[in-house]
């Protein structure tokens, strides 16, 4: 067996506001566009609260440096839509959950997760894969010191 330590979980449905970014570097386009909407409905001052998720979409292609990124946030039922974020209804779903310290080690932490599974009794399941942020700040935060729960899709 892998050594990484792993978790299961089972996450409930969620109602999320979703933003997407594209690029070179999508995650700090689909971020903005989340920061901005939490203070635009007055949910800034509690974000170090909120539940953060986000993934690949699309995922990247050797053939181009460009891929999507889309960030989620968990938002109460009487928060609305704008321009740029827009309301989802997450189904929830079983998950292999591990954490990682620093963005620039989640490739191997993802890697690691993916290890884990081929050993484990489970199988790949088909609902997303999710990255969790874990340690939110206002302050902001370097890269090294993010701490983000990669959340694994499984089924028995």
């Amino acid at each position: 067996m892998n050594s990484v330590n792993v978790k299961i979980e089972t996450l409930a449905p969620m109602r999320v506001a979703s933003a997407l970014g594209f690029g070179e570097g999508p995650e700090g386009l689909a971020w903005e566009k989340i920061f901005n909407f939490l203070r635009q409905k007055g949910l800034w001052e509690d974000m170090e609260r909120l539940d953060y998720y986000g993934f690949n979409n699309p995922d990247p292609t050797p053939a181009s440096p460009n891929y999507g990124y889309e960030q989620w946030v968990v938002v109460p039922e009487a928060i609305s839509a704008t321009e740029e974020v827009e309301i989802k209804q997450f189904p929830g779903g079983i998950y292999a959950v591990t954490h990682c310290q620093g963005i620039p080690n989640i490739f191997k932490r993802w890697k690691d997760l993916f290890a884990w599974r081929e050993d484990s009794p489970y199988q790949a399941g088909s609902h997303q894969w999710l990255e969790k942020w874990v340690n939110p700040t206002k302050e902001g935060i370097s890269e090294d010191d993010m701490v983000m729960a990669l959340y694994l899709p499984i089924q028995e």
